[in-house]
């Protein structure tokens, strides 16, 4: 059975965006999967703070015909990648902002028993890789969502002393201090390969949830039936 990947995202200087690039081209190469890219608005103030750079504006530019995930992007979803750059070792604010607007979708456990994973960027290699996709599991975690990283088996290309991206967490990218850095290709290779096994599990865990719905259905016919 197929299933629906999005691959959404916040991205200030288009690394995060290139990590989801990859993730959406790895969901694809799985046959019969759909995929969305999608887009987590910028915040006005950041907006604001940032205009001066051209860069900044440059890339933003860039995105601007992606369009901005909406609740009906998560519900259509069997699998959700989350790019999440780091800021302090957290999540930045936009991400937050979205994620606690899912209110509703907690209370209706629509995204129980949906497979997830998060990809991240950071200046340096000690810049919160690893710290940024493990908190940012928490409120994914209360939303019931089952998490998918990238196992060391599937991924020789992280388990390594170079300096780059990525853990069995999840993929990841550096930017260097300037941000000039762009990500290598085994940092890619590391984002395709998240993209591919959450769109597999992501279809088997919606096998499991419509068996076990059909599996209900026939309990209630049959107890109508006594």
């Amino acid at each position: 059975m197929a299933g629906n990947v999005l691959v959404v995202y916040y991205s200030t200087y288009g690394h995060t965006w290139k990590m989801a690039q990859s993730v959406e081209e790895g969901a694809k190469s799985v046959d019969g999967t759909e995929v969305r890219l999608r887009r987590i608005p910028e915040l006005e103030e950041a907006r604001k703070a940032l205009s001066a750079q051209d860069f900044y504006v440059q890339v933003q530019e860039q995105m601007k015909d992606i369009p901005e995930v909406t609740h009906d992007d998560l519900r259509w979803a069997d699998g959700i990648a989350w790019g999440i750059p780091t800021r302090y070792g957290n999540m930045p604010a936009q991400v937050k902002q979205f994620i606690d607007t899912t209110g509703a979708l907690w209370q209706n456990g629509e995204l129980e028993d949906k497979a997830t994973g998060i990809f991240t960027s950071t200046a340096t290699i000690h810049g919160g890789q690893e710290s940024t996709i493990l908190t940012s599991l928490v409120p994914l975690l209360h939303l019931g969502m089952i998490i998918v990283g990238t196992p060391y088996g599937q991924n020789p290309q992280i388990m390594t002393t170079e300096g780059i991206g990525g853990s069995p967490y999840g993929p990841g990218t550096l930017a260097g201090g300037d941000g000039s850095r762009q990500p290598v290709e085994d940092e890619l290779t590391t984002a395709r390969n998240l993209g591919s096994r959450l769109a597999r599990v992501g279809a088997r865990l919606k096998d499991m949830r419509q068996t076990a719905e059909h599996g209900q259905q026939d309990d209630a016919h049959q107890y109508e039936g006594q």
